[in-house]
């Protein structure tokens, strides 16, 4: 009987053993770093079982895919955010490989045959190495150029700093381009913020107190978020703890026009890229971090005095406790600012966010 028993145990470790290697094929490494092509990391079965997206609107067509899987991930990012996006992905690998769910869709299957622009909206968790229940979270939004997102630039490599200092954090991938008719880019931030709190539980996180940090035109969606007329207040949503905001615009001036040719033709009611996000700050307003640097070429060419300066006038003049820095270095797109003169912010924000909520 022993030997009998014994031989069935024998048998099913050789199974087991057996089973290792194809269990193993169906995990990817965790070891991207900034000079390893968009291509490996694409068909890293780890960031395709996760569901991780790894392109750009602009580059998610048949010839750019050609160009851009040549490419290593500091051209995808940046030689300031390369190493983060870098250490953010291994990170969720890891995640993923030990059997934690990363990708999470905003949108049932009914929502998106009603509309299929939702498609594709989704969230990118990076839980704490020791999740405790009732954390603080962060909401991360990228920017983007019409057809250019930033999930990996400024989601991810920012959700890494961030995670290295003991938060859990959701990077957004909302709507741009041809879909961001509508205000969907609005529409999918407040989804964000719903789905988070009415999952708070099952992620660990606190629905009050959060944090939405977010840039450039994400920044200009993020904000109206926060505000009283069209924020979260109007989706039934706790209002956020803090409003963290690098290189935030505050105003599309001269390209509205274009915006609503381009998503909105021959539509006249509001819209998101028509509202100046100073416009609507009240003193309900929440507490805000707000950036920028002089050499941003982006927010010069949208008129550098009409973002954040005017957007600082309005939190002095409505009483919102805030703080603001204008850096001599610190061009568009950095992130975290690593490199730069705003290297630091985050430590700061953050501090200024846990003072704001307790």
């Amino acid at each position: 009987m022993k030997k009998r028993f014994r031989a069935v145990l024998l048998s099913l470790g050789l199974l087991f053993l057996l089973a290792q290697p194809a269990f193993a094929a169906e995990l990817g490494e965790p070891n991207i770093t900034p000079q390893t092509k968009m291509e490996e990391i694409r068909s890293n079965p780890s960031i395709v079982g996760a569901g991780i997206y790894t392109y750009s609107l602009d580059q998610d067509r048949a010839l750019d895919r050609l160009y851009w899987d040549a490419q290593p991930l500091s051209r995808l990012s940046n030689h300031w955010t390369a190493q983060d996006a870098a250490d953010g992905l291994n990170y969720l690998i890891r995640t993923y490989n030990a059997g934690q769910q990363v990708t999470f869709p905003l949108y049932t299957a009914e929502e998106i045959a009603q509309d299929t622009s939702r498609d594709g909206v989704e969230l990118y968790y990076m839980p704490t190495e020791n999740a405790q229940p009732n954390q603080k979270y962060v909401l991360v939004i990228g920017g983007n150029a019409i057809v250019v997102s930033a999930e990996i630039r400024e989601g991810i490599s920012t959700a890494w700093n961030l995670h290295e200092m003991g938060y859990p954090v959701f990077v957004l991938r909302y709507r741009i381009g041809i879909k961001a008719t509508n205000n969907a880019p609005l529409e999918d931030v407040a989804r964000a913020v719903q789905y988070i709190t009415e999952h708070a539980e099952q992620f660990g996180v606190r629905a009050q107190d959060y944090a939405i940090l977010s840039y450039s035109s994400g920044g200009q969606i993020s904000g109206l978020f926060g505000t009283d007329a069209v924020g979260y207040k109007n989706y039934g949503l706790p209002k956020p703890g803090a409003m963290l905001l690098g290189y935030p615009v505050n105003t599309f001036l001269e390209f509205e026009p274009l915006y609503n040719v381009l998503l909105d033709t021959g539509v006249c009611q509001q819209r998101y890229y028509k509202m100046t996000l100073s416009d609507y700050i009240t003193p309900d307003y929440p507490p805000t971090y707000h950036w920028c640097g002089k050499n941003d070429l982006t927010l010069m060419s949208m008129c550098w005095w009409a973002q954040g300066p005017v957007l600082e006038k309005a939190l002095v003049r409505n009483g919102v406790a805030h703080i603001y820095h204008v850096y001599d270095n610190a061009p568009h797109a950095v992130g975290a600012g690593k490199g730069t003169d705003a290297e630091g912010w985050l430590t700061e924000a953050a501090a200024f966010w846990e003072e704001q909520v307790g």
